[in-house]
């Protein structure tokens, strides 16, 4: 039985839900593509990719191994998080996380996001009240991220608490990916074949082989979601759906406390974080909104 059949009710309607979730994973996507990232990571004497990547998203868990990032990140290989060894040593946790809120503000700045101090805390008062009341068991990077101090830049602080609820969502993704029984490499193919995350990009950062990609590829083609050349079938495309169906279920009870029209509210405010990078031509993709078809929580991050 699908996850969303069982999943308490609300009277959330799941349309908005949906459009808040894109528009929110769209707001906090850039720091992941930004020249400043690797900027402050190299100040803190990190100057590949991939360790500061895994050191600047892990960061609000602490000092954790890299066997507690794989499990909390799930779409990556183990080979892939790997990298972040020796990222504690280079700083601790909490100069990583200062360093990510100083990126995202230089960041921020650079485009110019067109938002007021009115704007600002108007989204406040709306997202605020969401993150407090969130439900965070079994929600690891979204419990670990409201743990963080917020940065006394107001648009950075609002970036971040559209980051606790893009990884809340995520969470809530991943408990529903496994559910399902969609693994970690399963869940990158089916997500590359019906063309939600470009191929190239899931090779180069998950870092999955040619052997498990096409193990999975055969698992996929088994339940008539692939063809046996990775195409995604209609039941491939419709399953793809009902995971983020559930997945928009489990997240109906988190915007409860503000309600559909504050909801959307919410959702055309933020929206200038996300056009304004687009149009300082930071992804070498487009990022799904919510006028166009879902996109998985964990499409970059």
């Amino acid at each position: 039985m699908h996850l969303a059949n069982t999943f308490p009710r609300t009277s959330m309607d799941l349309n908005a839900v949906r459009e808040v979730s894109l528009t929110i994973n769209a707001a906090h996507l850039f720091v992941y593509f930004i020249p400043e990232a690797p900027e402050q990571a190299a100040e803190l004497g990190v100057t590949e990719y991939a360790p500061a990547y895994f050191a600047f998203r892990s960061a609000p868990m602490g000092a954790v191994p890299w066997q507690v990032t794989l499990a909390a990140f799930y779409s990556f290989s183990p080979r892939s998080v790997q990298a972040m060894a020796g990222v504690w040593e280079a700083a601790t946790p909490q100069q990583w996380q200062a360093a990510r809120f100083t990126a995202a503000g230089r960041a921020l700045q650079r485009v110019g996001v067109d938002l007021t101090a009115d704007q600002i805390a108007e989204a406040r008062s709306l997202i605020d009240p969401v993150v407090a009341s969130a439900d965070y068991a079994g929600k690891t990077m979204a419990a670990a991220n409201a743990s963080v101090p917020l940065p006394s830049d107001p648009l950075v602080a609002l970036w971040q608490q559209i980051t606790v609820l893009r990884e809340w969502r995520g969470d809530a993704h991943v408990t529903v990916l496994a559910a399902n029984g969609l693994g970690p490499c399963d869940c990158n193919v089916l997500q590359t074949a019906t063309g939600h995350f470009p191929e190239a990009i899931a090779r180069a950062t998950r870092l999955w082989d040619d052997e498990e990609v096409a193990a999975a590829t055969t698992r996929l083609a088994a339940r008539g979601w692939l063809d046996t050349d990775g195409t995604a079938t209609d039941a491939g495309i419709a399953a793809r759906e009902q995971i983020e169906a559930e997945t928009d279920a489990r997240c109906a009870t988190l915007w409860t406390p503000i309600g559909d029209a504050n909801v959307r509210r919410l959702t055309s405010l933020i929206m200038p974080i996300h056009d304004a990078f687009t149009a300082a031509g930071t992804y070498p993709f487009r990022v799904e909104t919510g006028d166009t078809q879902p996109t998985d929580a964990e499409t970059a991050g």
